[in-house]
């Protein structure tokens, strides 16, 4: 396996939701490409922002979002700088 590659193998019946949830906890975060209509769900505390804008959250592998922004580099940055493996998830 190269390096900065992460490979899971399991049998999708054998996985339940709290284990799918809690791989990779505190090691890997997700980058999305969402909109700007998705924000006030993902993040409440922001502010309010123009609707058709492309942008990119980060997220802890169990879904709790971390960060936003208008950029995918500055996403997988922000989880470098924590520490985290990013990955896409499209």
């Amino acid at each position: 396996m190269s390096e900065g590659h992460v490979v899971f193998e399991y049998e999708a019946q054998n996985v339940s939701p709290e284990t799918l949830a809690n791989l990779g906890e505190g090691h890997i975060a997700y980058v999305k490409q969402i909109r700007s209509e998705d924000v006030p769900g993902l993040f409440p505390e922001a502010p309010k922002i123009a609707p058709g804008l492309k942008l990119f959250a980060l997220h802890a592998a169990d879904g709790t979002p971390i960060m936003l922004t208008d950029s995918r580099e500055a996403a997988i940055a922000n989880a470098w700088s924590n520490e985290l493996q990013a990955v896409s998830v499209h």
